[in-house]
């Protein structure tokens, strides 16, 4: 009868173990020395070696002949453990044996001494599954075990589990496996089977393994019925029911470039074929991910591939697309694949999201925003967009360029310099009045700036910047040498070319006191501090 890879290969010795080696020498440590503990704690994630770690821990505390910290699989003890017909040692499934009262029947019988071996061992596989009774009754003999007992937990959500039957147990964290090493050991089992692989399909099946080797092992498994002759990357991808690095990076490609016919072409291709819309989603969702991971850490970042996509596609998109991009890209995909469950056409969802990622444009919010900015930003940093400075126009002035003199209030440092207009042009720069305002009359307060802002409009006639004012008050205000002379010498910088500075009043207001404002001008000159003229 044929049996499963990863069965037919699970590891018999702590040496055979992959990718665990600090905790496979802490155990043959402790056998060596017979400084054994009565309970363990395995966590970790799946096909991570926990469970095969258990059993070969129960083997070497009960072997005859041990081999530097390893059981030897010869004596008879090893023998009667491997076939599973050791009445001593016991493997438990939590998530079906969860009550109370398989509790009660494990430490019922658990006093009794072996019949077979030395030490009476339970492995309690998956124990987050047991009741909140079942752990208090577990309590009482993992807390004071006959000498004769060791239990060995299993885990993938330590979290669920009572810190009180953590604190009673030696913990062991399993890490998910490299690449590299889940990559190794497919290598080695393809060899023993005679299974012809490329070094492309071992790589990508290890990625797609996630850090577990059981997975891997599965994949592998799949793949190789499927196909008769060498198995290539393009035929893990088919056998997998993936929809392959050529489509998904096309249909990136596409995004990236902003070709929404493309897009929707290869999406309508790939859905005509059979593709679902979720596992289609789920794949640009990796493979943007993938390059986001490349983008931020370019030197460690292929350890955490997904393996969606070849080395050479993630190479040739890694250069379309921005940081900001591949954010908005993967956020965009979650929130649709979100969508999926309460959706009545995946399929029209699917168009949206493509047209949406294709044409960041029609959307205004941040992320879009932040996509387009950033891949400015990029354009510029890498020399593909060379910004030129605007040329000045030419000065139909005097050969010397005006001067500020010194006066007060000085006018304060402009941090950008406004676009200049042409010398015989009537129309003035945008926020040239306001700009004015916050230069020349710095110590004026705000409230009256912004009066001024409102009550006068500045007009350009030929070399003559007329001010007009709403009311006598306004021109009143202004109506000063100090800030005449600054307004005269600011527009000229602004302007770029020196004007003349006329103030005339328009409107109702054009008599003093015909709208009161006579009189609010009488009362500013007799209560300058609210003005601070100089």
């Amino acid at each position: 009868m044929y049996q499963a890879l990863y069965r037919k290969y699970r590891p018999q010795t702590f040496d055979d173990v992959v990718g665990q080696r600090s905790i496979t020498e802490t155990l043959k440590n402790q056998l060596i020395t017979g400084r054994l503990s009565h309970a363990y704690l395995f966590t970790g994630t799946r096909g991570t070696g926990k469970t095969s770690c258990a059993k070969i821990l129960a083997k070497a505390v009960n072997c005859e002949n041990l081999q530097d910290g390893n059981p030897c699989n010869c004596c008879a003890a090893c023998r009667s453990i491997d076939s599973g017909g050791c009445m001593d040692v016991l493997e438990i499934d939590a998530a079906s044996n969860n009550g109370v009262d398989n509790v009660r029947t494990l430490r019922e019988d658990a006093v009794y001494t072996p019949s077979e071996v030395r030490r009476r061992v339970y492995i309690i596989d998956e124990v987050h599954m047991l009741s909140m009774a079942a752990f208090n009754a577990l309590l009482k003999i993992i807390e004071e075990p006959p000498e004769h007992l060791v239990f060995i937990l299993a885990t993938t959500e330590l979290h669920k589990v009572p810190a009180t039957i953590l604190s009673r147990c030696q913990r062991y964290s399993f890490r998910r496996l490299l690449p590299e090493d889940i990559g190794g050991r497919l290598n080695y089992v393809a060899y023993q089977e005679g299974i012809a692989i490329e070094p492309e399909a071992v790589s990508l099946l290890a990625r797609l393994a996630d850090g577990g080797l059981r997975d891997g092992l599965s994949l592998l498994d799949q793949c190789a019925s499927a196909t008769a002759g060498t198995l290539t990357a393009e035929g893990v991808y088919q056998c997998l029911g993936l929809a392959g690095d050529r489509k998904t990076a096309a249909l990136m490609e596409a995004i990236a470039r902003g070709d929404t016919p493309t897009a929707l072409e290869i999406f309508s291709e790939l859905y005509a074929g059979g593709k679902d819309v979720a596992a289609m989603t789920g794949e640009l969702s990796s493979l943007a991910r993938d390059l986001l991971i490349l983008k931020t850490a370019p030197r460690s970042g292929m350890s955490m591939l997904s393996g969606v996509c070849t080395d050479q596609e993630l190479a040739g998109l890694q250069e379309l697309l921005s940081a900001g991009a591949l954010l908005r890209i993967t956020n965009r995909l979650q929130e649709t694949a979100a969508g999926f469950a309460r959706s009545a056409d995946r399929r029209l969802d699917m168009e949206l999201c493509l047209v949406e990622l294709c044409a960041p444009e029609l959307q205004m919010d941040v992320q879009s925003l932040n996509a387009r900015l950033s891949k400015l930003e990029e354009a510029v940093s890498s020399g593909k967009m060379v910004v030129q400075a605007v040329a000045a126009p030419q000065q139909s002035a005097p050969a010397q360029p005006v001067q500020p003199q010194p006066m007060q209030p000085q006018p304060q440092p402009v941090q950008a310099q406004r676009p200049q207009h042409p010398p015989n042009g009537g129309e003035l720069p945008v926020g040239f009045w306001s700009d004015l305002l916050q230069t020349v009359l710095p110590q004026v307060q705000p409230g009256y700036r912004s009066f001024l802002s409102r009550q006068v409009k500045p007009q350009l006639q030929g070399d003559t910047l007329l001010l007009l004012a709403d009311s006598g008050f306004g021109k009143q205000v202004l109506d000063q040498p100090a800030y005449l002379q600054a307004i005269r010498e600011r527009a000229a910088v602004l302007l770029g070319r020196p004007v003349a500075v006329k103030l005339a009043v328009q409107g109702p207001g054009s008599v003093d006191g015909a709208d009161g404002f006579g009189r609010i001008a009488d009362f500013g000159r007799q209560h300058p501090d609210i003005f601070e003229f100089k």
